[in-house]
């Protein structure tokens, strides 16, 4: 760990609720840096035992010279193209207030994150004003660290999403013929690597240095929405025509990609002009920054986004709230639902731990029965396989047309589907302890393949008001049972007895 070899500076960053801010928070903590944290809305910011937080709207000047008192390396990432038109000259009033204060303030060195774009031809306003941005902060005489990216790839990415919104939801695509202009996408990963380094960076001769940064590969965007495509085994047909203005083209993504809606049209204009690293300055001053391509890069995201999920403890997250919560997170479709049984965590988890084979799903198991059928029908393993031990699950069991994925008795049951679908799908169920009882958590997640995979969600989402509250209903019913009586699924607590003899016996066979 670093942490010890370390001075004492202190680490500012704004805008620490934003995409790249959030997790630049974590990055420069893990380093061993003291940081702080300012955002308009602090109860945002993600909590870090290593990290202070203080409230500072980019407009207000003294909110922002008042976050900087100590502060020896200040980041600058506020962005208000997401706040509509009038964003050049807010960015420019942000910047100018925050070079101000960094200047009275003794700062050391401003990092800022910016555009790529060849500054000797005519750029588009939002690509002109990420580089005017740079040129303010060094106005003040602070050093400034500028760092300019073209696509970053990573989830929560604008054009990250704006890409995985296209492929997955349109069979083909019309694009004007200038989306395939040069860019030379970087990963989130490698951009974090870099801004954090940055502290560390020696003292510049030049008061205001530019480091140009991307991946190891040269694509266009319609070429990253082919990579896109093939990294999730879609076949996307994409058309180009020379009728499409960054209007139309702005318009056309606000129907597909609504949350993104707002900087869609003036991300497409950036996208007319190209954004390719010109000059070896970052490989030559951060060696030990080693990026990787734009391939690789999404298969990361990927890979980053399975681990991520399969983490997640919803009880967590969804802590509080006991209506139906339905949503989409990274690609992934999310309905979660509870249940306050007054069982004790130990009793509710046995009818959990017992759930399918002889047992059933405690409700509607006619509807399970024929979506059992229609698997068989098409390869899939349906009802057939059972459970392998009715009364104890180890992960890597069957269930029916489940693989135990994760158990954690009495708190956690996590089941990957084996079916076959239209994408990936799993279910989970979580207790949560209660001064009076536990709270049930039942939440499925799907992650949809294409156009199949979205109008196979919504095709069944209406049955899980039915099928998943009653088997919840029923989860509640067995448990009081259990609790109350006799009833043919161990008594309660009894699943870590079930599971020592399962184990026992299996031993024994070995032996």
């Amino acid at each position: 760990m670093e942490t010890a070899a370390r001075d004492n500076r202190l680490v500012l960053v704004n805008a620490a609720t934003g995409y790249i801010g959030s997790q630049l928070l974590v990055s420069l903590a893990s380093a061993g840096h003291r940081v702080r944290a300012s955002a308009r809305s602090p109860e945002k910011v993600k909590q870090l035992p290593e990290v202070e937080v203080v409230r500072a709207d980019a407009m207000d000047a003294a909110a922002v010279a008042a976050s900087m008192a100590g502060v020896d390396t200040a980041y600058y990432l506020v962005h208000t193209l997401g706040g509509g038109a009038g964003y050049v000259e807010r960015d420019r009033q942000a910047a100018g207030i925050f070079a101000e204060a960094a200047r009275e303030a003794g700062v050391s060195r401003i990092v800022y994150l910016g555009g790529l774009g060849d500054t000797s031809t005519a750029l588009s306003e939002h690509l002109a004003s990420r580089q005017e941005v740079g040129r303010v902060l060094a106005s003040t005489g602070v050093e400034v660290i500028e760092f300019r990216a073209s696509i970053v790839i990573g989830t929560g990415s604008t054009s990250f999403e704006m890409i995985r919104n296209l492929v997955e939801k349109l069979p083909a695509m019309t694009t004007p013929r200038w989306v395939r202009m040069d860019a030379q996408p970087i990963a989130i990963s490698d951009v974090l690597a870099y801004l954090t380094a940055a502290v560390d960076l020696p003292a510049r001769a030049d008061p205001h240095t530019v480091y140009e940064i991307g991946g190891t590969e040269i694509v266009s965007y319609s070429g990253l929405l082919r990579l896109y495509a093939a990294s999730r085994g879609l076949r996307r047909l994409i058309i180009p025509v020379p009728v499409l203005s960054p209007g139309l083209s702005g318009w056309w993504l606000y129907l597909f990609t609504p949350k993104e809606a707002t900087v869609g049209r003036q991300l497409t204009e950036s996208l007319r002009f190209p954004t390719v690293v010109s000059n070896d300055a970052a490989a030559r001053d951060f060696p030990q920054v080693r990026p990787i391509g734009a391939t690789e890069a999404i298969a990361r995201t990927f890979a980053g986004e399975d681990e991520s999920f399969a983490e997640t403890a919803w009880s967590d997250e969804f802590r509080g709230r006991t209506t139906p919560i339905s949503l989409v997170r990274a690609g992934r479709y999310v309905d979660s639902r509870t249940i306050h049984t007054g069982c004790p965590p130990e009793a509710a988890f046995d009818p959990i731990a017992c759930i399918g084979g002889e047992r059933g799903w405690y409700a509607f198991d006619t509807l399970w029965d024929i979506r059992g059928f229609f698997d068989i029908l098409v390869g899939g393993p349906g009802h057939r396989r059972g459970r392998r031990d009715q009364y104890a699950l180890v992960e890597g069991d069957y269930l029916e047309w489940w693989r135990v994925e994760t158990v954690r008795p009495p708190r956690l049951l996590r089941l990957h589907a084996e079916m076959r679908l239209p994408g990936a799908g799993w279910l989970q169920y979580e207790i949560e302890p209660l001064e009076e009882g536990a709270l049930v958590r039942q939440t499925a997640i799907f992650h949809a393949k294409g156009v199949l995979g979205r109008a196979y969600w919504y095709l069944v989402l209406p049955f899980h008001h039915f099928v998943f509250e009653g088997t919840l209903k029923g989860i509640d019913r067995e448990c009081r049972a259990l609790v109350e009586g006799p009833n043919t699924c161990p008594l309660p607590g009894a699943y870590g007895v079930a599971l020592d003899k399962r184990r026992s016996a299996e031993q024994d066979e070995a032996s």
